[in-house]
């Protein structure tokens, strides 16, 4: 057996999923909590708020191509991408602990100040998170294989967004002891630490083995050609602004929904865990389904389903509990299967690109998919900051029917919608199971045999 499609350890699937649960120590609060944190505690209006988010979106994509370029271009005795996650822990620390900073610098000074820590933020964040996706495929050529460590990777996340919205306000409660500002900022100098120390857990459990052609030539042009030659890659990248966009409008919204609909604040805190356990309980489900009915096959079923869950929020009355819980665990549960399909799915493109073209550039073709997380957050974070303007939001008081209604909108028709949307684009995806096994079978004959130029 190839070396390459050899099984992972279950040291270094867990190893590598660590890795995730080091990202959503700091990205589930910029993921839930920024938002609100800006207008209610640091005094930025959501407007301005919302499009500090957007402009961050613009310099992704500089940001992200470039850093998929480079990481490509990486050559050290740990491999193209594993570095980083040594490089970059350090930065990506403080950089949280920044952003969730309160400077008294007057109004201006704090959009000034609010704009270039979450600038500088996204920037490494790319500068980590973009080599740490690629890593998942090098680390074996087995799309199977993938989908199984990606099922490692998304638990081992959603195990750190369940840690990180279950305590994030007790721990900003407890910490602050009446000044918000102040447990914000010891809140995150905590998950800033854990998240290091982790990054460097998936630093020494990780081995890459999937290597670019022999003689292989940096070639730019051609690289960027063929990654827009790529149909499947080209759906995906789509897919993953559309996803993201969703998932950002309705995290975002959550905090709103709970402090000003429901009127008890402290119990998003359950809802997020609740909802959490439920991706957790779903993900595994992914590569068993994967396997029976095509990866393609399960994400548009994923999409259809999480997508009228979420649109069914939008009717209960915030005295009706129950309900509210009920659908946002279907919502879900149903939404899990496809999270680690996304990046499994990117990884066949990569492949896909290797054996239609001659090349491969694994850097690049993640840089989609790290720059449509973060576009789909910018531009669903925008989206949120912009309609709670557009709903006359006002901050600290009770709000408005309008008001109320837009926010209800936001964590549950829009995104919803949204997200069913993204069935239309994947029907149109066509790596199926039998052409992910004639990739692999004629990838790994290439790549034991001298290779010409």
């Amino acid at each position: 057996m190839s070396t390459n499609t050899a099984k992972l350890s279950l040291k270094e699937k867990i190893g590598y999923g660590l890795g995730d649960t080091a990202s959503h120590f700091v990205w589930d609060m910029v993921g839930f909590w920024i938002l609100i944190f800006y207008t209610d505690t640091f005094g930025i209006s959501a407007a301005a708020a919302g499009t500090i988010m957007l402009i961050a979106r613009f310099w992704d994509m500089v940001s992200d191509p470039l850093m998929g370029i480079i990481a490509d271009r990486t050559s050290t005795r740990w491999g193209k991408f594993r570095p980083y996650l040594l490089w970059m822990a350090l930065p990506y620390s403080i950089l949280a602990v920044l952003t969730f900073s309160t400077p008294d610098i007057g109004p201006t000074g704090k959009v000034i100040y609010a704009g270039v820590t979450y600038l500088l933020l996204m920037t490494v964040f790319t500068a980590i998170n973009l080599p740490y996706s690629s890593l998942g495929a090098v680390m074996t050529s087995d799309s199977y294989e993938r989908a199984g460590l990606n099922s490692w990777r998304f638990i081992s996340a959603f195990a750190g967004q369940f840690i990180v919205t279950g305590t994030a306000l007790y721990l900003a409660n407890y910490f602050g002891k009446g000044d918000t500002a102040k447990g914000y900022q010891y809140t995150l100098l905590l998950f800033a630490a854990i998240s290091f120390v982790l990054f460097m857990i998936t630093f020494r459990t990780t081995r890459e083995r999937v290597k670019p052609p022999a003689m292989q030539q940096h070639n730019l042009k051609q690289d960027l050609k063929n990654l827009f030659r790529n149909r499947p890659w080209v759906i995906l990248f789509f897919v993953g602004i559309v996803s993201f966009v969703m998932f950002a409008m309705q995290n975002l919204s959550i905090a709103y929904y709970f402090k000003y609909y429901v009127g008890q604040e402290q119990e998003v805190q359950l809802f997020n865990v609740i909802g959490t356990a439920a991706l957790i309980v779903g993900i595994p489900f992914s590569k068993p389904l994967a396997k029976k009915f095509g990866k393609r096959n399960v994400y548009i079923a994923s999409s259809l389903l999480s997508g009228f869950f979420f649109i069914m929020l939008y009717f209960p009355g915030s005295e009706n509990k129950t309900a509210i819980y009920i659908f946002n665990i279907l919502a879900k549960f149903t939404y899990a299967p496809a999270v680690p399909l996304l990046w499994t799915m990117l990884a066949d493109t990569a492949d896909y690109s290797e054996w239609k073209f001659g090349r491969r550039a694994t850097g690049l073709v993640f840089s989609a998919a790290t720059f449509a997380q973060k576009a789909g957050w910018g531009i669903g974070g925008a989206l949120a900051g912009w309609m709670l303007a557009i709903f006359q939001f006002i901050p600290n008081t009770d709000q408005s029917a309008t008001a109320l209604n837009g926010i209800k909108l936001m964590i549950s028709v829009f995104p919803g919608v949204l997200y069913m949307s993204c069935a239309i684009l994947l029907w149109f995806y066509a790596i199926d199971h039998k052409t992910c096994l004639l990739m692999q079978e004629e990838l790994e004959k290439r790549r034991e045999e001298p290779a010409v130029n």
